[in-house]
């Protein structure tokens, strides 16, 4: 790869389009384009933002010199398509059809691949690409049967952050990823716990909207019964419901922030409600831990804890006072997608992984 070459990394959010531009491995340009809710509100699906958002991204580029020929690839954040083992795919129609069709549920994130397209119009010479989708699906098949035939559990988690940490942790010990094994946990609006074989995730909690810890927006494993009784009560309709579980769920629920700085404040400061249920989201953290030490035997080399709530040494060490006997303990505060996705775009253009076909 030339060192001119340049990758462009997007990370849409419901009212932002992160970007980030990489001259290998170092970044040259970061920027978090703003989008006004009067703009989006014009849009009735959120495929119908494709060439608004676009629009944006390239007049920033232009704005800012960067010249169009100079990309050779554009890395969007992966949605939610079909179940892909781990890697980088190309944008193709088939994946374009499965996005903008909602196949398999709507979220920002499926902009990603959308926007990578479009904007590879004014880029021939970049590959439009997307990097380990929230939908990796690696689970060994004894993870997958839940109690009953009609429901089979899921992957779908933070694949391209606990991937991405995993790599990371890996070449700073100078040892291949392949040869670990590790639980790796991600704590953001929804938190996900994975169990880290040889390179796959063989199990993990289906963080989007079903199982899990408590987390800021997600409620995590409810009381099936209850839930149940709840959604058959007549007072409650079903994007009610499902709005309980994810997006208005879990510490929002509780106190009507997602902010856990906010929250901590509270539980620091005397409030006992904030304390009780901040420090059970910490415990139920640690029970997933527990659970992915047995899935993987027993034999692990170390637990690596990621995400925005691991800036928080209040909440890490809740967790880690639980966890630290079953392994070394590795905090990686953050979580920076444009990274993750930057490098491995560039991984795919050095040819030391392969972009594989949708």
């Amino acid at each position: 790869m030339q060192a001119s070459l340049l990758i462009l990394v997007i990370n849409p959010r419901h009212d932002f389009t992160k970007i980030g531009i990489y001259e290998n491995t170092k970044l040259l340009y970061l920027k978090r384009i703003m989008h006004p809710a009067e703009e989006l509100n014009k849009y009735e699906k959120l495929s119908d933002q494709v060439p608004f958002r676009t629009k944006c991204v390239i007049d920033e580029l232009i704005q800012n010199d960067m010249s169009l020929d100079r990309f050779a690839a554009i890395v969007g954040r992966g949605g939610l398509v079909k179940p892909l083992g781990s890697g980088v795919y190309e944008v193709n129609d088939k994946m374009l059809n499965d996005l903008y069709n909602s196949h398999y549920s709507e979220d920002v994130v499926n902009l990603g691949g959308m926007l990578a397209h479009e904007i590879q119009k004014k880029m021939p010479d970049a590959k439009a690409v997307i990097a380990d989708p929230v939908v990796v699906d690696e689970l060994e098949d004894i993870a997958r049967v839940s109690g009953h035939p009609l429901f089979e559990r899921k992957s779908i988690f933070h694949a391209l952050m606990q991937k991405w940490t995993a790599r990371k942790f890996a070449k700073s010990q100078i040892k291949p990823y392949e040869e670990l094994r590790l639980i790796v946990v991600h704590l953001g609006s929804g938190i996900t716990v994975g169990a880290h074989l040889n390179g796959r995730v063989i199990d993990v909690n289906q963080g989007h909207d079903g199982e899990g810890p408590v987390a800021p927006l997600r409620s995590g494993t409810l009381p099936a019964g209850d839930l149940v009784r709840l959604c058959f009560s007549g007072k409650h309709t079903r994007e009610e419901v499902l709005k309980m579980l994810t997006g208005a769920g879990g510490l929002y629920a509780w106190f009507g922030t997602m902010s856990t700085i906010e929250i901590e404040q509270m539980a620091t400061s005397g409030n006992k409600q904030a304390k009780l249920v901040y420090g059970a989201m910490a415990y139920q953290v640690a029970k997933y831990v527990g659970s992915m030490f047995a899935v993987l035997e027993g034999q692990v080399d170390a637990i690596l804890i990621s995400g925005g709530i691991a800036n928080s040494k209040y909440f890490t060490d809740m967790v880690m006072k639980r966890i630290r006997n079953i392994a070394p303990v590795h905090v990686f505060p953050g979580s920076d997608e444009i990274e993750a996705l930057g490098m491995n775009g560039l991984m795919a253009l050095k040819g030391e992984i392969d972009i594989k076909e949708y």
